[in-house]
């Protein structure tokens, strides 16, 4: 496989390498390729989230939140299950 950087890349590739950070290009990237396989792995989860929500709300079983006073105990809630998790899983 061949890759074609623009110049200003190639002089952030070589940079990383000078400083140490990198021992040579493959490992820049195998490193750029890394963080975009996350990348991409988390936007099809958000995505599937996303799906999923509207889906719940389409079948009646989501809460329409319309008052500030309704977004704090909403924010609220979501916390406390937040930290119940974590607590959990400890």
């Amino acid at each position: 496989m061949e890759i074609q950087l623009t110049p200003d890349q190639e002089a952030f590739v070589r940079s990383a390498i000078a400083s140490g950070l990198y021992q040579n290009e493959t490992e820049v990237v195998r490193d750029a390729m890394s963080h975009w396989e996350e990348r991409q792995r988390r936007r099809l989860e958000i995505l599937a989230a996303v799906n999923e929500a509207e889906g719940s709300f389409g079948r009646g079983e989501g809460r329409r939140v319309t008052t500030e006073a309704e977004s704090l105990r909403l924010a609220d809630e979501i916390k406390q299950r937040g930290l119940a998790r974590v607590a959990a899983k400890r």
